[in-house]
């Protein structure tokens, strides 16, 4: 059985993630990695900040703190809403970590060695009201391709164009708001892309059937264009040091590595990260990256992180002559909106991820992303659309089954899992029609494909409320006190299925669910087959407590009030 290496985008140090952020990368990956773990494969899960680059700078000396401060304390923040919305990781590590600049300076002193870098006098934008060059995201300005009028210096957020800080039209410092510029001669070095684009076109040919369409397509577009040489340093205060034992005047200018060349081996630096935070456990974190044959690699991202990881991180790998392992599987989502409008972390449109936690416990944000995720096209948030999926699914279909289920039964049974009748005909049936949708539930999961595998797990629970309606054990304990005793029963036996293969879309509810029975030997981590088609995991005898209510209704009161808070409007009927 192949061990699963998980990895998701690293989030920007600068400032809280808005949920576009959230389902793109970090929630699905979670999500995946649960359910992997729930079928006993071995699962290592990676993320981390990324802390170097411009952004790091320019949101550190926006607060007034060193960058080193700045990161540490916004890398507590961010972890701290992470945990609050239930994510799993492994380990949650942090770019600017040793390991990472062991890692990073390694993985360049091979592609040196192998002649895949080389040094270079370029032209680079100095700023003389700042007094130093100004890289990449320090210059703003106008898009050439699509216009938009506050493009980065390496990529535009609006049309996702990778770009050059000389590309943009009326340039500005992004420290000063200065708009006079001039261009002066420096030295950096250079990933010689162009030399590894055959290499990396034959590895994503390789795997081309098995992506998603949108991964491929954004890979292929890539290299149709061609692989140019890339400059990989930057003159920052803060970033992977230039190593001074191979570039010596290089880092004598206290040159350092692009962010988009460490950041993505911080998967590797974090891995090693969580082996050296706990050093008596034997973590061998190089097998799960150095000839890792037995490691099936999954990486998560929202589409304008694609490029850099199925063109660029790849052609760094291969470069290096040594057998890192290379990604698998990559799962690209295109753009959750905000009524149509791009969810903006500069621009502070939409909602966070810190503001939707105090809205709402993370189950009702879990369970409506991953219902919703952007997979085959972008897809926009409105309260109106939340809502109505948190009262249609998780309040009314889910919800309410277990609470009027146990409620209903300790009213006319008792604290104990009613005894009743053998199981019948409708239950056979409903056994057979359980066991087909956990099947297709599996089958999605294991796909990736997250909306469907949501659509599934909605079948599951709504199944249950079919055969209720049909059995009506509200009538039936009228007539017949055993067969409404067994209706009940089987009810109780979908509650706690229900629980187990929901876990890794709302862990929190599922675990209340499943702690309602005192099952102390029950620590299934699935449910077969035969057990789906059985319903008896739940004895008769078995002691139960009835929660609270497990998803509150959104009430107009409340999207009137959040409308008027995050200033949107409902979309057009």
């Amino acid at each position: 059985m192949a061990r699963h290496l998980i990895t998701s985008a690293l989030p920007y140090i600068n400032g809280i993630k808005h949920l576009g952020n959230m389902v793109g990368s970090m929630l699905p990956a979670d999500v995946y990695s649960r359910y992997m773990r729930q079928r006993g494969h071995e699962v290592l899960y990676i993320c981390a900040t990324d802390e170097h680059g411009t952004p790091a700078e320019l949101a550190a000396n926006e607060a007034g703190l060193p960058v080193d401060d700045f990161c540490a304390q916004q890398h507590d923040v961010q972890k701290a809403i992470y945990d609050g919305f239930g994510l799993a990781f492994d380990y949650f590590g942090r770019s600017s970590s040793p390991q990472n600049v062991e890692i990073t300076q390694h993985f360049a002193r091979k592609l040196k060695e192998n002649g895949f870098i080389e040094e270079r006098a370029v032209t680079q934008v100095y700023s003389s009201a700042d007094g130093r060059f100004l890289p990449d995201r320090y210059i703003i300005g106008t898009c050439p391709h699509c216009g938009y009028d506050k493009a980065r210096g390496d990529q535009c957020e609006n049309c996702t164009r990778v770009l050059d800080p000389t590309d943009l039209i009326e340039p500005r410092s992004a420290i000063s708001g200065s708009s006079e510029l001039e261009v002066r001669e420096t030295t950096h070095l250079f990933l010689l892309q162009s030399k590894l684009s055959t290499e990396v076109e034959t590895f994503v040919d390789a795997h081309a059937e098995e992506w998603p369409l949108l991964s491929t397509s954004i890979a292929r577009k890539w290299l149709t264009e061609g692989l140019h040489d890339r400059a990989i340093t930057r003159d920052l205060d803060w970033g992977v040091p230039v190593p001074a034992d191979t570039w010596p005047e290089l880092a004598a200018e206290g040159k350092v590595f692009y962010v988009w060349f460490d950041a993505p081996i911080e998967y590797v630096g974090a891995t090693k990260e969580w082996a050296d935070a706990a050093p008596g456990e034997g973590r061998d974190w190089k097998s799960w990256w150095y000839e890792a044959n037995d490691v099936r690699y999954t990486q998560f991202m929202a589409k304008d992180n694609v490029p850099f990881h199925t063109v660029m991180f790849p052609g760094t790998e291969l470069g290096t002559r040594e057998p890192w392992k290379t990604v698998d599987y990559v799962k690209s989502f295109n753009w959750l909106t905000y009524y149509g409008g791009k969810f903006s972390t500069s621009q502070n449109r939409g909602i966070f991820t810190d503001q939707a936690l105090e809205l709402l416990p993370a189950d009702y944000w879990r369970y409506y992303l991953i219902a919703s995720a952007p997979e085959s096209d972008d897809a926009s948030f409105s309260w109106e659309q939340f809502s109505a999926v948190v009262n249609k699914d998780l309040a009314d279909t889910l919800g309410n089954f277990v609470n009027r289920v146990l409620s209903f039964s300790r009213k006319r049974f008792g604290d104990e899992v009613p005894a009743g009748g053998e199981p019948g005909e409708a239950e056979q049936r409903l056994g057979q029609e359980i066991a087909g949708l956990l099947a297709e539930y599996e089958q999605q999961m294991e796909a990736l494909q997250f909306r469907k595998a949501a659509a599934a797990l909605r079948a599951l629970w709504s199944a249950g409320n079919v055969y209720l309606e049909e059995k009506a054990p509200w009538l039936q304990i009228k007539q017949d006190k055993d067969a409404a005793a067994l209706t009940l029963r089987t009810a109780m036996n979908l509650i706690r299925l229900y629980a187990v293969v929901s876990e890794p879309f709302i862990p929190e509810t599922a675990k209340t669910a499943r702690g309602v029975f005192d099952l102390p030997g029950d620590d299934a981590r699935w449910v077969s087959a035969d057990e789906a088609k059985a319903l008896t995991a739940v004895p008769a005898g078995t002691g139960f407590t009835v929660p609270p209510v497990l998803f509150q209704k959104i009430t107009e009161d409340d999207l009137a009030a959040w409308r008027e808070r995050f200033g949107a409007e409902p979309e057009a009927a």
